[in-house]
């Protein structure tokens, strides 16, 4: 308890984690995409069996193998940083945390391993329908393994089929069902795979867009267009249903996140949402008086009604939750940060004094220390927890994050409804400014699925597993200077892979589908 904690070990560890993370992330949510599009074209082309559509979808698909290949250089890279840089957490938590990510990696990478050969070089070699499977497997093992990698994120926000077993010093695994379907777990998946494919979605239609934009392919293009501004427009009204469902569970398992998310200080009966607003940068503690807001827009009792799926019902502020006293919603009084702090005391106290009668063979000693410790234990983590004011996250990066998300999930909506309609009504080909803004908008898709993953770890924190275990007590016992070198290793590394990567893309789509521009009538 009384070790001194080296604080710019553990911001550069997190700080590295989180570099990787990002560049992991640029690829993922594209490749989850393209397979679904590139699997609808490929039916197409087996149903119909017109050619275009063949070239159609192996022009996407050599896309999403660009993307793929680098992805799975940069996840395995991120995977092996949990045993370099958060020793402590994997072997506190690695029971339960490493069996999806062993899952993943038997199943479904080498599900994806096997398909993605017979796609790639299979045309020929294999029938029509086998191909076909090929394709939808290579997918759907993509799928896959980001179920069980998100599987394995949403236990680190909601830790739940586990027990502390005090005699191995570990967590351990005691409902594999309840940590693989947690709510969170199913909602952090839907929500997580529909932000890739509105991504992909995105992606085609403005890639599509350059083309018409180059007079090159125009049928090609207008013909991706339509199956992708469908696909994005169904994926995009489903992401903000599972982005409510999401919210009510942030709101029951993790309300310092909900409150840091609004910028709520002080809770109340009908909470607004606020839909606009300005920070005040001199609030600095939840202690003084100063108003959080410079301005803010608020949707009367929104924030409730998306929080407790009631207008009246009480939603707690960042104030409330330091200093407990309100009623929660399973009518208990919530302990006060200080209280949750002093439990969490207990339970360390009583877990070295269980460890050293387990050694001294002391029955009676460890089954008092047993009891103390399973009263307790809920709250161990907070007993490495040295002031109530680190329980809050950053305030500002999660108030604008959050509606950096939610703004652009409404715009993707009005784009891909004003692409529809313009695309099948035969008068996209002439509006050259919407293909311009289709082309801006590839960004603004990579943009959003950042500032969602912003909100989820970033809201965690201090917590590498909520409640259970500090960022600072996960980290690795190394020399600060490693983690720096092997910080800018990784940043040169993963800026020259994504510089690569963005210039084999480019040359792809430079030469275009192997379509004949004058036969690119025959979609």
């Amino acid at each position: 308890m009384n070790e001194v904690i080296d604080t710019s070990l553990v911001d550069w560890s997190r700080g590295q984690f989180a570099l990787t993370a990002l560049y992991h992330w640029i690829f993922v949510p594209l490749t989850l995409g393209l397979a679904v599009i590139m699997g609808i074209m490929e039916t197409i082309y087996y149903k119909t069996g017109k050619e275009e559509w063949k070239s159609a979808a192996k022009f996407w698909m050599k896309l999403f193998g660009i993307n793929f290949a680098i992805g799975v250089a940069t996840g395995i890279i991120l995977e092996f940083q949990f045993g370099t840089n958060w020793s402590n957490y994997s072997w506190f938590v690695g029971d339960i945390f490493g069996a999806p990510l062993a899952i993943e990696g038997i199943l479904a990478f080498f599900m994806e391993a096997t398909f993605i050969a017979v796609m790639f070089f299979g045309w020929t070699k294999v029938s029509k329908g086998f191909h076909l499977a090929s394709t939808w497997l290579t997918g759907l093992g993509a799928t896959i393994s980001a179920w069980w990698i998100l599987v394995a994120n949403a236990w680190m926000q909601h830790p739940v089929g586990m027990e502390f077993n005090p005699e191995t010093a570990r967590n351990e695994m005691v409902d594999f069902m309840a940590v693989a379907f947690s709510p969170s777990a199913v909602m952090k998946f839907c929500h997580t795979v529909l932000n890739g494919w509105v991504l992909g979605s995105i992606f085609v239609v403005g890639v599509s867009c350059w083309f018409l934009l180059k007079k090159r392919n125009q049928k090609f293009a207008i013909s991706s267009i339509k199956i992708a501004a469908v696909f994005g427009l169904i994926a995009t009204i489903l992401s903000a249903f599972t982005g409510d469902q999401a919210g009510a569970i942030v709101a029951k398992n993790q309300p310092m996140k909900l409150a840091a998310m609004e910028a709520l200080y002080h809770g109340e009966k009908g909470a607004g949402l606020v839909a606009i607003g300005v920070l005040n940068p001199k609030k600095e503690s939840y202690l003084d008086n100063e108003d959080p807001f410079y301005f803010k827009i608020e949707i009367p009792q929104m924030l409730s009604l998306l929080a407790e799926r009631k207008f009246d019902k009480f939603v707690p502020g960042i104030n409330d939750i330091i200093e407990g006293g309100y009623e929660t919603r399973d009518n208990t009084i919530a302990l006060s940060a200080d209280e949750k702090i002093e439990k969490g005391r207990d339970a360390i106290e009583a877990f070295d004094l269980y460890r050293k009668a387990m050694y001294s063979n002391s029955t009676e000693t460890m089954q008092s220390s047993l009891q103390q410790l399973n009263e307790n234990v809920a709250y161990f983590g907070y007993g490495y927890i040295k002031d109530p004011a680190e329980l809050i996250p950053n305030v500002p990066l999660l108030f604008y994050m959050f509606r950096v998300m939610v703004g652009l999930g409404l715009y993707f909506i009005l784009f891909f409804l004003v692409v529809l309609i313009l695309v099948y009504r035969d008068k996209f080909i002439n509006k050259r400014w919407l293909q311009y803004v289709a082309l801006i908008t590839i960004p603004f898709g990579y943009l959003a699925g950042m500032a969602g993953w912003v909100v989820a770890e970033c809201g965690r924190q201090p917590w590498a597993i909520q409640d259970l275990l500090p960022t600072t007590v996960g980290v690795s016992k190394l020399n600060t200077s490693s983690v720096q070198i092997t910080f800018f290793i990784f940043l040169v590394l993963f800026t020259v892979m994504l510089i690569a990567g963005i210039r084999i893309m480019l040359n792809a789509i430079k030469k275009g589908p192997e379509i004949n521009d004058n036969d690119d009538n025959n979609y």
